[in-house]
């Protein structure tokens, strides 16, 4: 994981739409960057659901939600539509933006192996500064305890 403090590494992705997202066309607010292993999964459907449920409390702060995986536009789009999500949703195809954020890699799988994003969120300062870096989150509380952080990080002046 990469550590609060350190520049978080700069990064163009296609969304849903095919339409390209800079990590600096958010530069002056707060990012909450997720990885998640695979759109339309139990899982990555709660920790989405969750962001989706937060994320007006989140724009509150200031802050942009922008999810991450190695699915393509297409079943991004489908996923984005079918839950309703009010946030972009990044095709990192061949997992490169993920693995600069030490957030990529090889896992086993009963029918061998795949490479996948793993589970990680990281919050993104204004000044383009890693704020926050969770680790091997739990889909269901995520979300709720990134708001948490959010509006103490926002109350406090951090």
């Amino acid at each position: 994981m990469l550590d609060p403090g350190e520049t978080a590494p700069a990064f163009e992705l296609p969304n849903q739409d095919g339409e390209t997202v800079r990590l600096s066309d958010h530069r002056g607010e707060r990012v909450v960057l997720y990885f998640y292993p695979r759109a339309n999964t139990r899982g990555c459907t709660t920790e989405a659901t969750g962001f989706r449920d937060e994320h007006a409390a989140l724009r509150d702060l200031d802050a942009v939600v922008l999810g991450v995986s190695n699915d393509p536009t297409e079943d991004l789009r489908a996923f984005r539509e079918e839950h309703d999500l009010p946030f972009d949703l990044l095709s990192d195809a061949d997992g490169t933006v993920a693995e600069r954020y030490d957030s990529y890699g090889t896992v086993e799988l009963r029918d061998g192996t795949t490479e996948i994003a793993f589970r990680n969120t990281y919050v993104v300062g204004p000044d383009g500064e890693i704020e926050r870096a969770y680790e091997s989150v739990d889909p269901q509380q995520h979300p709720e305890d990134v708001l948490a952080d959010l509006r103490s990080v926002t109350a406090t002046g951090e």
